[in-house]
This record gives structure tokens, sequence and C-alpha cells, in this order.
């Protein structure tokens, strides 16, 4: 998750930069099919061609920055240049479209020490609403052995972000590849970590506000309200690779 002062936990990820020339993880070439025919009948789409950043924006109605680079199939948040926290010419962004009941899968993968972040149904409007967490729940993005959101429960990867644990935990070491899955139909919210049911909640009803209610999002009143929103990709300040994203409307 995002840290803005006096609001969240800040990342000194110095140093970390020089990590970004991982030459070891498994690359998807240009070649690799986006979907496979069984997807294609099933619905699936793609978010993300592996070229180019069609189908996305910088989160405010801009185009995506220079830092969100196209390489070897992924989208790479180059972490090479700060501005303040996030990253110059990177910023979060968002999907062209809005999704209500969706089921979204995609590859990520952070850099060591690093922090970033899946949120959706993030409504966009930037006159009430500055960065896309102010309203869309997340499901985090972490190198969980040495980044400092490690050590605060419902922090580590593949938590809902502040609110719940997720269990088991399946996240892979920094610069591994991971699969997530988020599937949200009517309020019923599953997450998966590499294959394994992680999160499970119901959005919306009691419980859920009163979570909310008892989380560091209870300052912003419309946060996880939205039953329609964007999917959007954290600018943290740190290097982190997405690739392989697809997404199917329930």
């Amino acid at each position: 998750m995002l840290s803005v002062a006096g609001l969240m936990n800040a990342c000194n990820n110095e140093g970390a930069a020089g990590s970004a020339s991982d030459t070891t993880a498994t690359t998807m070439t240009t070649e690799t099919p986006l979907l496979t025919e069984t997807e294609i009948a099933e619905g699936w789409v793609s978010l993300f061609d592996g070229k180019t950043t069609k189908g996305w924006h910088k989160y405010g109605g801009f185009p995506v920055g220079s830092a969100w680079k196209v390489e070897d199939g992924a989208l790479h948040l180059d972490a090479n240049q700060k501005d303040n926290w996030q990253i110059k010419d990177g910023g979060d962004i968002v999907s062209d479209e809005e999704y209500d009941n969706f089921h979204l899968k995609l590859e990520w993968k952070i850099d060591t020490c690093g922090n970033s972040g899946i949120m959706f149904y993030v409504k966009e409007d930037t006159t009430r609403y500055k960065f896309p967490w102010m309203t869309g729940p997340e499901m985090q993005v972490l190198d969980n052995k040495c980044h400092p959101d490690a050590k605060i429960i419902k922090h580590r990867a593949g938590d809902l972000y502040d609110l719940i644990t997720s269990t088991p935990e399946t996240v892979k070491p920094a610069l591994e590849w991971n699969l997530a899955e988020i599937k949200s139909v009517n309020g019923a919210l599953e997450f998966y970590l590499n294959g394994e049911k992680v999160v499970t909640t119901t959005m919306w009803d009691e419980g859920w506000k009163k979570m909310i209610a008892g989380s560091k999002f209870k300052q912003w009143k419309d946060f996880g309200t939205y039953n329609k929103g964007r999917i959007a990709l954290q600018d943290h300040g740190n290097h982190v690779w997405y690739r392989n994203i697809k997404i199917r409307k329930l």
C-alpha cells in the first residue's frame, strides 16, 4: 500500500534499484498467446497486450507515464528516478474500463524490499479523491522478507490491505513471479495467490462497514463503498512488474 506522510508507512528502498535487472525470472515473448481458446470461450479479455500500455491510463485521466515500461512482455515500473515517494513520470495507473462483477488474473513480481498493490472498484474522481486507494480496496504486493510493512498484521503480500490477513501465506520471494486472482461477485470477494484461496469476505454488509471503521481507511468515507470501478496498479516508489493481465466479467 502506498505511503503518505503521517498516514501510511513509508518505504526507504534506496539501493534496491540495482536488482531490477533480474535475469533469472521467466519472461514472456511477444509470440506467447495472450489467451487460450478455452479462455476466450469463457469470456476472458486481455488487459495487457505485452507490447503497449493500451487499455490503461494514469489515474486522473492522463496518459501512462514513461516510467511504466513494456519489457519482455511485462509492464515494468522503472523506479530509478524518484519523485518524492513515487516515481518521476510514473504514478498509479488504472484500467480504461470499469468493472462490477469480475474475475481478475495477473502475475506480479516485486523488487527486493519493494511494495505495490492491485486495487479494484476505484472511483476515478480527482476532485474528491487524490489517490486510488481513497476508494479502492487493495490486494497487497510486497516483499515479505524485508519491507517494513511485512511486520504489520494485514499489510503482508496477499492481504486485503489493512482489513484481512491472507492465509495460508503462499507468496514467493522478491524477484519471483506470483499469480494473483481477485474475484468479486455481488459482494462475495475472494483473493487467490499462487493457486490457493487466501482471503474471503463479503463486501458492503454491516461486517464490511465495521471492518473499515476499525482500519486506517475510516477517514475516507467513500472507501470500499463503490460496487463498480477501475482496476489500479500502484506506484509505491519501487520496481514492480506485471504481466498476463486478464479479466472476465461475471
